[in-house]
């Protein structure tokens, strides 16, 4: 390459009105205003001269080599392989051969949909019949859908029930603002602070009072309710944890992920079930009631209008 390329030696690159580069071929040497660079051999060349072709490359072929490695590398990594090409365990209980590599091939049972090594690839060898079928991740997904759905189902019909005959009856001691004069709201929150029982180290300013319910239908409570306060920085969580300790109701939400045993808040004012997450003092005020209902499903805003 060196005899038929020559640097830009005679060229004074402080000059203002040098703009591009010139081809590096010995007898071209022209100024190209886009030249290409050679990914073989590293020199510049004019449009006319850009193949390895025409300007006889010293190094010709050497870029699409290192492409052609890197592309090879890639794929020994892992990337874009196939299911098939997972390595794993062959699925017989008695072999330990580790199949979808390059020198031990799996072999996918469509009967039983598990992968065996080559020894263990025939129905007869891996025991088929005795097996049991594995769903695929689709089918499994589409069962698990199913159940929520229909557990949302019930949980929605259940609170929807429990909602209408909370409107016949939501009218209690504490009067709503609304209806009644501001005095007689503060005569009423003043009586709940009271009787409203909680951690009498608690600031004053933090506290918030409200009523506790246990709904009688799915808590099974010692106590069916009570007036307590609690820290506006709790969440909702731990004022569950403690109203139920409070009222004598069994609380298995830690012991398991059985949407229909677990208990849930009931915000009656506001018509919802309260996040877990949500802090005390920005959903509850004082003087609102919440209720325990159990497998009633997670949080979902304004099912219930009780305005």
């Amino acid at each position: 390459m060196t005899s038929r390329t020559t640097a830009k030696s005679n060229i004074n690159e402080k000059d203002p009105t040098l703009i591009g580069t010139h081809c590096q071929l010995e007898y071209c040497n022209r100024l190209d205003f886009l030249p290409f660079k050679c990914e073989s051999c590293g020199y510049t060349f004019c449009l006319d001269h850009r193949s390895e072709t025409a300007h006889k490359c010293s190094k010709a072929g050497e870029w699409a080599a290192r492409r052609r490695e890197e592309n090879l590398k890639t794929q020994s990594l892992g990337i874009n392989k196939n299911m098939q090409d997972v390595e794993r365990c062959c699925a017989s209980s008695t072999c330990k051969t580790i199949i979808g590599t390059s020198l031990s091939i799996s072999v996918h049972c469509t009967s039983c949909n598990r992968y065996y090594c080559l020894k263990h690839r025939l129905k007869d060898e891996h025991d088929c019949s005795s097996q049991t079928v594995i769903k695929s991740r689709a089918a499994a997904y589409s069962s698990i859908f199913e159940n929520q759905t229909e557990q949302a189902k019930t949980a929605f019909s259940k609170l929807k029930a429990w909602g209408s005959a909370q409107k016949a009856s939501v009218s209690r001691s504490l009067p709503k603002q609304r209806a009644s004069p501001t005095a007689a709201r503060m005569i009423a929150i003043n009586n709940l602070k009271k009787t409203a029982k909680g951690d009498d180290k608690l600031p004053s300013e933090k506290r918030v009072y409200i009523y506790v319910e246990a709904e009688a239908a799915t808590t099974f409570s010692k106590l069916p309710s009570g007036a307590f306060f609690y820290s506006r920085d709790w969440v909702i969580g731990r004022v569950l944890d403690a109203a139920a300790k409070a009222l004598q109701v069994q609380n298995v939400n830690n012991e398991g992920d059985e949407e229909i045993k677990k208990l849930r808040v009931f915000h009656v004012e506001k018509g919802r079930i309260l996040d877990f997450s949500e802090k005390v003092g920005s959903v509850l005020t004082n003087g609102e009631t919440i209720v325990l209902l159990r497998g009633v499903g997670p949080s979902v805003p304004d099912l219930i209008d009780l305005k």
